[in-house]
C-alpha cells in the first residue's frame, strides 16, 4: 500500500474510533490516543523511515518542505476529505521522521457542550482587555478559546482576528466578519501580524500562542488600546502564567510590563483534561479574575499570594483548581485517583473533599 493511501486510511481510523491524536514514528505501529490514553493499532505493521516521510511529504509544500529540512520539526494543518482537519507536527527522531497527528472537530461546540463554566460569556461580551487560556498541551486550550471566538461570533457584529500556527477550527462567519491568518502562510510570525492589526480595524484578536516577549507586549498594548485579545500559553496557574509572561521580558522593562497587565488582565482560564468515569473527558479548572486585590499583586509583583485570593474569592466567581477536582469527585464524574493525579496541592484538595 503506498504510504499516502495508508496515511488516509489511518486518518479515517482517528475518526471512526473517536481518538484525539495519532502518532506515527519508524520501527513502531501507528498509536492512537483516545480518551487520554495511548492504545496501538496493532493490526497495522510498523511503519518504516520511508513511509513516515513519503506521509508528510505528501502534505507538504515544497517551499514548507525546504524550510523542514532546514528546521528538522515542521507545524502545519491538513484538510483530510471534506469535513475533517488536523494539526500535524513533524519532526526528526534519531534520523528519521515522526508525526504527531491531532484531530479538530469540524464543529465548534459551545460552552455548555464542553462542559465549561459558563462565567466565560462574562469575558467574551467584554469589548476590550487580555484574557488567557492556560495549562499543559493537549488539555483543550484551543478547543476552549474556539468556543469564545465562536460565541462572539454567535451574539455581535465584531471584526475578528486569528492569528495561528497553523489555522485549527475554520470559523464560519455569522454576525461577525472573521478572518484567519495563518503563521509562514500569511504572515511571517505573530509579531508582525499583531502590529498589523492596528490598521486593520480590528475588534477581537486571536493569538494562537504567545511564545515570545515581543508578541506578548503588543497583545497586551492591543488589550490597551480598545481591543479584546485572546490567547493561550503553556503555563499550570494563573500565577504562574503571570510570572512566565514579566520573565519574558529584559530586566529593565520588567517593572513596566507589570504595570500595563495589571491594568489590561481581565482574566486567566486554566485547564485540565480529566478521564471520566463514564467515559471521554470533562474539564477541571481554574479561573482568576482580576479585581483590584489582584491588580495590586500584580503590580507589586506579590503574585505568590494569588492561589489565596482565588481560594477566598469564590463569590466573585473564582475557583481555584483544587476546589474544582474536588467538585467533580463529589459528582461522581472523576475517580478520587485521578483527581489527585492533577491536584496543584494535595492537602487543599483532600480538604475540599
Amino acid at each position: 500500500m503506498a504510504a499516502d493511501t495508508r496515511l488516509a486510511e489511518l486518518l479515517d481510523v482517528v475518526v471512526k474510533e473517536g481518538g484525539s491524536d495519532l502518532h506515527l514514528a519508524a520501527g513502531r505501529v501507528p498509536m492512537l490516543r483516545v480518551s487520554g490514553a495511548l492504545v496501538p493499532l496493532s493490526k497495522y505493521s510498523p511503519l518504516t523511515g520511508k513511509e513516515t516521510e513519503t506521509m508528510l511529504h505528501s502534505i507538504v509544500s515544497e517551499d514548507r518542505w525546504k524550510s523542514f529540512e532546514e528546521n528538522q520539526a515542521i507545524d502545519l494543518s491538513y484538510a483530510h476529505k471534506t469535513d475533517t482537519r488536523f494539526r500535524i507536527n513533524g519532526y526528526r527522531a534519531q534520523g528519521t521522521i515522526s508525526l504527531a497527528l491531532r484531530l479538530i472537530p469540524h464543529a465548534v461546540r459551545t460552552f455548555a457542550e464542553l462542559n465549561l463554566p459558563s462565567v466565560l460569556e462574562v469575558f467574551v461580551q467584554r469589548k476590550q482587555g487580555f484574557f488567557l487560556v492556560v495549562g499543559p498541551v493537549g488539555h483543550g486550550k484551543s478547543t476552549t478559546l474556539a468556543a469564545m471566538i465562536d460565541r462572539i461570533n454567535d451574539s455581535r457584529a465584531e471584526h475578528i482576528l486569528t492569528i495561528e500556527d497553523p489555522v485549527e477550527y475554520l470559523f464560519i462567519p455569522k454576525q461577525s466578519l472573521i478572518h484567519q491568518r495563518e503563521v509562514h502562510v500569511d504572515t511571517r510570525d505573530f509579531h508582525t501580524a499583531l502590529q498589523s492589526t492596528f490598521r486593520e480595524d480590528v475588534d477581537v484578536i486571536m493569538v494562537g500562542e504567545m511564545r515570545d516577549y515581543e508578541t506578548i507586549s503588543s497583545a497586551v498594548t492591543a488589550a490597551e488600546t480598545g481591543h479584546l485579545v485572546l490567547s493561550t500559553l503553556h503555563t499550570n496557574s494563573a500565577s504562574q502564567t503571570i510570572d512566565r509572561i514579566i520573565d519574558m521580558f529584559p530586566a529593565e522593562q520588567q517593572s513596566q510590563v507589570r504595570v500595563q497587565l495589571a491594568g489590561s488582565l481581565i482574566g486567566i482560564f486554566s485547564q485540565r483534561l480529566i478521564p471520566r468515569i463514564s467515559g471521554g473527558l470533562v474539564p477541571a479548572y481554574e479561573l482568576l479574575i482580576n479585581n483590584n486585590a489582584i491588580s495590586t499583586l500584580i503590580r507589586e509583583a506579590r503574585t505568590h499570594e494569588i492561589n489565596s485570593v482565588i481560594q477566598i474569592s469564590s463569590q466573585e466567581g473564582m475557583i481555584d483548581l483544587d476546589r474544582s477536582l474536588a467538585e467533580l469527585v463529589r459528582r461522581g464524574e472523576v475517580t478520587v485517583e485521578h483527581a489527585y493525579e492533577h491536584a496543584m496541592d494535595p492537602k487543599t484538595f483532600e480538604r475540599y473533599l
